[in-house]
């Protein structure tokens, strides 16, 4: 798997009813010709991710198949789900520590 690019939005709790902070990352994805999600056109991988204080999580993800833009029912492997965690981290602090040095 292959991220080619991605951006980050905060989801915002107009409510307060949900804990911490949400945040939702598209990611392109490119995959290998033999794996079982390959798709020419490539993938999106839609991600929701979770913050309370310095614990990030991944709430939810669906995958779409960017040719025909239909969501697809197959689940990550853990070290996908593991790569992606750790770039929506590595992402999120990053932002945090330019805010701090402003």
């Amino acid at each position: 798997m292959n991220i080619t690019q991605f951006s980050v939005e905060e989801i915002l709790d107009p409510t307060n009813i949900i804990e911490g902070k949400r945040y939702e990352f598209l990611l392109d994805v490119e995959v290998d010709e033999e794996d079982e999600l390959y798709s020419a056109a490539g993938l999106e991988i839609r991600v929701i991710v979770g913050v309370i204080e310095e614990n990030v999580r991944i709430v939810n993800y669906f995958i779409m198949d960017k040719a025909n833009n239909e969501f697809l029912d197959f689940a990550l492997e853990e070290d996908e789900e593991a790569e992606i965690l750790a770039i929506c981290k590595e992402e999120l602090f990053a932002d945090s520590t330019e805010i701090e040095e402003q």
